[in-house]
């Protein structure tokens, strides 16, 4: 490993440099493993912790087949599908490598009694299998998390219909938390050139997933002057929807859970922000019921922040704690889209406010190729920027998800894997410096 980051540092190193560097046989990878999905039996969601389910463990480098790249990951950055995945909820990953693998022959190689997790990176393409063409050894890159096959019409006008649609890292294996990784080339687009390595990594599938659910017409088809009611707006997803939105000439509605939250959140230039903390909003009575009260305290809140208008799309992912106050809020005809449950799946409302006042529920799941190549034209370009707030070693992985799923973070943490420290990777220092604060926001809070 240390001749592949010694040719990438150099910056001097060709592509014919870069491919005649030989392979190792194992490289370092963040696991989970198969004879362990049990070990958190009976415990609650909050009481797993991911400290003691994720590895760091020496692997082979798996085969390369055609139209793939291996990829030396110089950063990636924690999801929290990685934190689904390290606490075996809402089912082992493994399933989904044991279908996987009976796909082809190819794709046998996924099942293992181990699981390479994470679903970003930034690094150098390393090699590239039979029918690769856009890309070569030396480049760098980020990766999307979409994997599909594509031999099926349904997936033609949006790759993520396709039957086989998955997402990388976490229902495939071979992930971006590690020091290699393997994936189709077609998952493959530019780093951003003035972003370090583990900027570069941070917005890949939180970027993309917020990009098709409040901007694309495959989710709410956000336009200028809407009001946009976002969940947990410093967070992860948040912090994009809420730059998507103030980028869009939208009016962003930031729902936090904390003064500091809030601080991020003007930062970004938001101005309408609620911490339901501190306002005390309970919208559920107890384990089975929900107060409608709160729903239309809420709805009052939001009406004094927004001129006496509701909200026209509801940017929803906590799920079952919010999801009922969300269908109540959302003006008539206007969209709930929703790309996750972290709350909880069984989501519960009062359909009347929905049918009668014809809004719309769309269910968003991270983006097609397209989507995701626009999402990461725009940090490309300076227009959305990562929210990196924190940034972990390998080895301190387990701790990194542990903060995710504890929710003691702001918006994303990096991790770096061949980058032996922070700041590297950096090629255009001019346009760097024209956003360093804006790129430096999450940290300085």
């Amino acid at each position: 490993m240390k001749e592949i980051l010694d040719a990438i540092q150099s910056q001097t190193a060709t592509s014919a440099d870069v491919a005649a560097l030989p392979l190792p046989d194992s490289y370092r990878a963040i696991t989970v493993h198969k004879d362990e999905t049990e070990m958190f039996a009976g415990l609650s969601t909050r009481d797993k912790d991911p400290r003691k389910s994720i590895h760091l463990d020496d692997v082979p480098v798996p085969e390369l087949g055609p139209g793939e790249a291996l990829v030396a990951v110089m950063a990636s950055s924690v999801n929290y599908n990685s934190v689904w995945t390290s606490i075996f909820e809402p089912l082992p990953t493994f399933g989904f490598l044991e279908r996987y693998g009976k796909l082809s022959e190819l794709t046998k190689r996924h099942d293992l009694p181990y699981h390479i997790i994470g679903s970003d990176l930034a690094g150098v393409v390393l090699r590239t299998g039979p029918g690769v063409n856009a890309w070569k050894p030396g480049d760098e890159v980020v990766a999307h998390c979409l994997s599909v096959e594509l031999e099926s019409s349904d997936g033609h006008n949006d790759t993520m219909l396709d039957p086989e649609q998955r997402i990388w890292g976490f229902e495939t294996n071979f992930g971006g938390l590690a020091e290699i990784a393997l994936v189709k080339s077609n998952q493959l687009m530019p780093k951003p050139d003035h972003l370090s390595w583990e900027e570069a990594a941070a917005p890949g599938l939180v970027n993309s997933t917020a990009y098709r659910q409040l901007v694309s017409r495959n989710g709410a088809g956000m336009k200028q002057g809407d009001n946009v009611l976002i969940w947990g707006a410093s967070g992860g997803l948040g912090s994009y929807a809420t730059q998507f939105a103030l980028a869009g000439g939208a009016n962003p509605i930031c729902v936090v859970s904390s003064p500091q939250k809030a601080e991020i959140c003007r930062a970004m230039g938001a101005e309408a922000i609620i911490d339901r903390n501190a306002e005390d909003y309970k919208f559920w009575k107890d384990e089975h019921t929900q107060d409608p009260k709160e729903w239309k305290r809420f709805g009052k809140r939001i009406r004094e922040l927004t001129g006496g208008e509701d909200v026209d799309i509801v940017f929803e992912h906590p799920g079952r704690e919010t999801f009922g106050a969300s269908v109540y809020v959302t003006r008539k005809g206007g969209t709930i889209v929703t790309c996750a449950s972290t709350s909880g799946y069984n989501h519960e409302y009062d359909n009347r406010y929905l049918w009668m006042s014809l809004k719309r529920i769309i269910g968003s799941h991270f983006a097609n190729y397209r989507e995701a190549w626009e999402a990461n034209r725009l940090i490309a370009k300076g227009k959305i920027h990562p929210t990196l707030s924190r940034v972990y070693s390998l080895e301190e992985t387990g701790q990194a998800a542990y903060d995710v799923h504890r929710n003691l973070h702001q918006g994303k943490v990096g991790v770096l894997a061949l980058a032996p420290r922070e700041g590297l990777g950096v090629r255009d220092e001019e346009k760097r410096a024209q956003h360093i604060d804006a790129i430096n926001r999450f940290r300085n809070i």
